[in-house]
């Protein structure tokens, strides 16, 4: 009789659970390449709109005006490089206009020479021209201070009737008898016309762009026939100190005329300056961005007659007569920009857009989407199961597969703890159930091993005596005989 009982096949062992670390690390990797992309379209998104076409109103005089005929090359030279400003140039009857709507915000540009009233907001972006004051005398007649010209008729030869204003304010000729001296020279006059006896002018005022008289012909034509001579302005620096918006200018020799050499020698004299202006308003980003195009183009921007041919930073001394925008002077300042200094911007855009972005994706994973490891606590109910399952073991073949059950769920216990598939949550619970099952197995092996020995004992003792055949046959063989 065995006492084994029947074998049973060993335990299907239980099916794998889903590998947990590498699903969660293929979602935080997921989740970081979604991050990167994001941040990286936040980032050119925010670009894009911060390069968004921006336009830009210049209020201008006439048409054929100089500060006109400069927008009107300014804006083509801007949409030629496709960048992102555009220039809407309005006209207006004169310069004077054009300021008057540069002062009502309703312009973001204007042209202004510094002998006009300055707008209270305006702030400098480039100086485009300088106007020189010639003071010419008719032959070889020198003129030694202005002061002499209070009692001679003066034609003043300029583009507009501002500049009558202005050598009567230097002139310091209140209105009144005297001031109808100073008259502005018919249009197209000559130097000949305007030194004819005929004319009854004992001066002439030229206000001219110095890259005009550079140009001009006329002057050393007329100096060959000996029609005038240039005087030197004495009172250069102290009118410069009295009102505001005149510069000291010095003209080198030969500057109207090479031979003749007019002057003959370097020689004092007052100046205006051409200004481009915008409003205080304005961003540096833009103000600092339209200066650098200026100032890079700059022979691209001078016209045919000469104005703008000589561009120059605007000046960033604190007693400027208008003072630089804030972008322009920082673009002067620091001509070349570190990198850092050029995408500061956008690297801080995209570390927040990384920042906010990143926060959300953790969020996501760490409450939604994460597969969270198995507590080893819950392994407890298996264990617990092995030992349920125990005292229906009736042969040592049947409680050697519930100990190979149970080694697996500590093994598989190791190897998650290792991995991270498993949490340490429970695990002295789980300890003491396994402690618990394996010695019910040691007990229920000590057991089936002493039962299935008194059974062989039992089955050894009510066994029939066998009987010897030899005896047998020996026996019939003494009663046949």
């Amino acid at each position: 009789m065995s006492t084994e009982g029947p074998t049973s096949s060993p335990t299907e062992p239980p099916p794998r659970r889903p590998k947990v670390i590498k699903t969660n690390q293929q979602q935080v990797l997921l989740y970081v390449v979604l991050t990167l992309l994001l941040s990286l379209a936040t980032v050119w998104g925010g670009r894009a709109m911060l390069h968004n076409s921006e336009t830009l109103t210049f209020a201008v005089g006439p048409p054929n005006s100089d500060e006109a005929l400069f927008a009107a090359k300014l804006a083509t030279l801007l949409k030629n490089n496709a960048s992102r400003f555009r220039i809407k140039i309005v006209n207006n009857a004169d310069n004077a206009k054009a300021l008057a709507q540069f002062d009502r915000k309703q312009a973001d540009l204007a042209v202004l020479r510094t002998d006009t009233k300055v707008p209270l907001r305006a702030r400098t972006l480039a100086i485009l021209e300088h106007d020189l004051v010639l003071l010419l005398g008719p032959g070889n007649k020198k003129i030694k201070s202005l002061a002499e010209l209070k009692k001679k008729k003066v034609a003043v030869v300029a583009e507009n009737e501002s500049s009558l204003a202005f050598v009567r304010s230097i002139l310091d000729i209140p209105d009144g008898p005297d001031a109808a001296k100073i008259q502005m020279a018919p249009q197209g006059a000559t130097l000949d016309k305007l030194f004819a006896p005929a004319s009854g002018f004992g001066a002439v005022i030229a206000i001219v762009h110095a890259s005009r008289a550079v140009r001009d012909k006329a002057y050393e034509q007329v100096a060959r026939r000996g029609g005038f001579t240039l005087n030197a302005i004495d009172e250069a620096k102290a009118l410069a100190r009295r009102i505001p918006g005149i510069s000291s200018e010095t003209l080198t020799a030969g500057t109207l005329s090479a031979s003749p050499e007019i002057p003959d020698d370097d020689l004092d004299t007052i100046g205006l300056e051409w200004l481009l202006v915008a409003q205080s308003r304005m961003s540096a980003g833009t103000a600092g961005e339209l200066a650098r195009v200026v100032y890079e183009n700059k022979s691209a921007l001078g016209l045919d007659n000469g104005f703008a041919s000589r561009i120059e930073p605007a000046s960033v001394e604190k007693d400027a007569y208008v003072m630089a925008h804030q972008g322009a002077a920082d673009y002067i300042n620091d001509d070349t920009k570190s990198f850092m200094d050029k995408y500061s911007d956008l690297m801080y855009l995209g570390a927040a857009a990384l920042s906010v972005i990143g926060s959300i994706f953790a969020a996501i994973y760490a409450k939604i989407t994460r597969i969270a490891p198995e507590k080893a606590g819950e392994l407890s109910t298996a264990v617990l199961d092995v030992g349920e399952r125990i005292e229906h073991a009736h042969s040592l073949d049947q409680l050697e597969c519930l100990q190979d059950e149970l080694e697996g769920i500590l093994r598989g216990a190791v190897i998650g703890l290792r991995d991270g598939t498993i949490s340490t949550d429970g695990l002295d619970t789980f300890k003491l159930g396994y402690e618990f099952v394996r010695d019910e197995i040691g007990m229920r092996r000590d057991y089936l091993k002493r039962h299935c020995g008194e059974a062989d004992k039992i089955a050894q003792d009510t066994a029939p005596p066998q009987q010897d055949e030899s005896k047998i046959v020996v026996v019939k063989t003494a009663q046949s005989a």
